[in-house]
């Protein structure tokens, strides 16, 4: 066997002096063979590093991976790094292993992951939609069974289930709180696309807030952005305001980074700061970072465990559950609107 080539199926045989029909009895133990040629080829399989093709095998025989197919939007996202590790956790005792694609929040590049998945016959589906995404081609592979799970957005055209962080409620708490602590001029820092589930559910909540406490809306004071620098160009942007905003609320974790940012290079300590979503070491900044926490551990959780029941036979009528958020309060919400002087 040449050195740079992977063994195979016929290169075990060769060296065990049998067939190949026979190793692959042996190796999926779907027919019979004696101790002695099994005892020889596990010898062969662990002397020569195959591995066995289990797509192939299940494309064969009609059944399905053991593998879970699920699409993200960014594989750096910490975000979803924990909702991923969540569910890896969840279903590793069943023997099905996680694999993971990063669609960019691309529709076309989803549809191009989610057909690759299908092809390979995995067990279950989950995917965090992208903008723009369309969801009815998974209708006849839900209806033979197949487990369809969206993450943190609801699908398109599909009906299925989907788990969801409680997005308007936990903005309406975190914008109530700047309020409570007599903010009145609020920046809402964004991210993009503005179609986006998750964003338009966190301004949906701003703005409620607001209205509840007889603010009036400004535009001027929403700004969008798609990353780290972009926000931090943002922040300047609403800082520059001939009426500034007191306070700023980043509408997620990669917000939050660029508006810190800025304040740190503006030296500006003056300004409340309220996140959607906690980030690393939000404790070791001054002040430190107040949040409003998702639970990407137990969006993960929940994904998986209705997964697994649907793999089970659930076929109850499909559903959206949504996971709590909570208030964290670490200093940054806390700081006072400054007197407002009488006009």
């Amino acid at each position: 066997m040449a050195a740079n080539r992977r063994p195979t199926l016929a290169d075990v045989a060769r060296e065990v002096g049998v067939s190949a029909k026979t190793v692959s009895r042996v190796l999926n133990e779907d027919g019979p063979a004696s101790a002695e040629t099994r005892k020889q080829v596990l010898a062969a399989v662990a002397k020569l590093g195959f591995q066995p093709n289990l797509m192939a095998r299940n494309i064969r025989v009609g059944g399905p991976d053991t593998t879970i197919g699920l699409v993200i939007p960014d594989l750096a996202n910490p975000f979803f790094g924990a909702v991923a590790r969540s569910i890896e956790d969840t279903v590793r005792d069943r023997g099905l292993t996680l694999l993971m694609g990063s669609s960019a929040d691309d529709a076309d590049r989803e549809r191009a992951l989610t057909d690759k998945f299908l092809a390979r016959r995995v067990s279950i589906l989950m995917v965090v939609p992208s903008v723009g995404a369309e969801h009815a081609h998974l209708k006849t592979h839900r209806a033979n069974g197949l487990p369809v799970v969206f993450l943190d957005r609801p699908g398109s055209g599909l009906s299925t289930d989907s788990v969801v962080s409680s997005n308007r409620d936990g903005s309406h708490e975190g914008i109530a709180h700047l309020i409570a602590h007599g903010h009145r001029r609020i920046g809402f820092v964004g991210d993009l696309p503005t179609k986006l589930y998750t964003r338009r559910e966190r301004l949906a909540g701003y703005r409620s807030a607001l209205q509840e406490a007889r603010i009036p809306y400004d535009r001027s004071l929403v700004v969008s952005a798609h990353d780290q620098q972009g926000a931090e160009a943002a922040t300047s942007k609403l800082l520059e305001l001939a009426d500034p905003p007191t306070a700023l609320f980043a509408g997620n974790n990669i917000m939050a980074l660029g508006i810190v940012a800025e304040l740190a290079r503006s030296k500006r300590k003056d300004v409340a700061v309220v996140a959607f979503d906690d980030v690393s070491l939000a404790e070791a900044l001054e002040p430190a970072l107040t949040v409003v926490a998702q639970d990407p551990e137990e969006i993960g959780r929940t994904a998986a465990a209705t997964a697994l029941a649907r793999l089970d036979g659930d076929r109850s009528r499909a559903r959206t559950i949504t996971v709590p958020t909570r208030l964290i309060v670490r200093g940054s919400g806390e700081q006072p609107a400054p007197d407002t002087p009488e006009k």
